[in-house]
């Protein structure tokens, strides 16, 4: 297992494709070597759903379950992300996943793969794929799942624990917004504190829904005003 930060000295910008989509960014993405953390993994995990998705959500980094299936969010963090939505009232098309990172990380625990929080320079090695997702879905909403996700677009210095769920202004999206990863939900020590913590992140979501639902009525009127 490579676990040397001081390795990382290229990019994923040193793999972007000359003609910039959806399709070839995720096949580009396939032979990524940015930094080291492909040697661990068992392939790249790109972004998924629609491109003219409404809201993105960002997580950091695949999991064990994605890793293998190739897919981010099919996990049991993704089954929660899944039934939040839901609760939350946002249609499945209308969000594509993916995660600042695009390999999984991690260390053997016996016979497990445990995960292992990216590094700042793997971060920042495999941005760009995020940042022309990001220029390619414009989602009206972009939805940061986690302090990695938070971090890494809105500053080392951004608290998801004092900024959660609020909508926030940003000149690559009309709104982002923070909020807890659904990992740390399965991650309570009881189901009582599983519940309340799903009860929060399914309100910050909400907020997410009423700007998306707002927005759809503006833009009515708005054409109605043009008609």
């Amino acid at each position: 297992m490579h676990d040397d930060d001081d390795e990382v000295t290229g990019s994923a910008r040193d793999f972007l494709p000359q003609r910039l989509s959806l399709p070839n960014l995720r096949s580009a993405a396939r032979g990524c070597h940015g930094c080291p953390l492909y040697r661990d993994a068992t392939q790249t995990v790109f972004g998924a759903g629609p491109s003219g998705a409404r809201v993105m959500l960002v997580g950091e980094q695949p999991g064990n379950d994605e890793d293998i299936a190739g897919e981010p969010f099919v996990g049991p963090a993704g089954r929660v992300l899944d039934e939040a939505l839901e609760q939350a009232g946002i249609a499945r098309d209308d969000a594509y996943v993916t995660n600042v990172v695009k390999h999984f990380k991690w260390e053997r625990r016996g016979s497990r793969r445990l995960h292992k929080k990216p590094g700042a320079r793997e971060v920042k090695a495999c941005l760009p794929w995020l940042e022309q997702e990001i220029e390619l879905i414009r989602p009206e909403v972009l939805v940061c799942l986690g302090a990695t996700a938070a971090q890494a677009l809105l500053g080392r210095a951004f608290r998801v624990t004092t900024m959660r769920g609020r909508l926030l202004a940003d000149e690559r999206v009309p709104q982002v917004l923070a909020t807890v990863h659904p990992s740390s939900i399965l991650r309570q020590p009881t189901a009582d504190d599983r519940r309340a913590e799903m009860a929060r992140f399914v309100a910050d979501l909400a907020v997410v829904a009423e700007s998306l639902q707002a927005r759809r009525g503006s833009g009515r009127r708005s054409s109605a005003a043009r008609g």
